[in-house]
């Protein structure tokens, strides 16, 4: 067991900015989340260096992935907005169809047949 394990310094030298941000989030850090510095510091590095790799073999991998977040928000936010104004939409438009549904049946055709209707003097029937 001893063989599989490897250890190493670090130091921080905290008059540089990134060195300080760094020791400063090993302090802050989550303790349920990361166990130790060794298992923050390995999961920084491996993030850091996949994405770096990636980034090497396919140069356009990061815009990609900005406008897939972008999209995403999009379409959040279209999800909500219909979420927010489709239930009114559909009241108004039943309203409507329930409105418009008596004036349909007036229009219909009666079945009665409907008198002629003329011009004729009937005064002059009588004469």
């Amino acid at each position: 067991m001893a063989n599989n394990i490897r250890s190493t310094n670090l130091r921080f030298n905290l008059e540089k900015d990134l060195q300080r941000k760094a020791w400063e989030y090993l302090q802050a850090m989550d303790k349920q989340e990361f166990r130790s510095y060794s298992h923050a510091i390995a999961l920084a590095l491996v993030d850091y260096f996949d994405r770096y790799y990636r980034t090497q073999e396919d140069p356009y991998l990061e815009t990609r992935e900005r406008e897939e977040r972008f999209v995403g928000q999009i379409i959040k936010a279209v999800e909500k907005s219909l979420k927010q104004t489709l239930p009114l939409f559909l009241s108004g438009l039943t309203a409507g169809m329930a409105q418009r549904e008596p004036q349909s049946r007036a229009s219909l055709p009666s079945h009665e047949e409907p008198e002629p209707e003329t011009d004729v003097d009937w005064d002059f029937l009588g004469e």
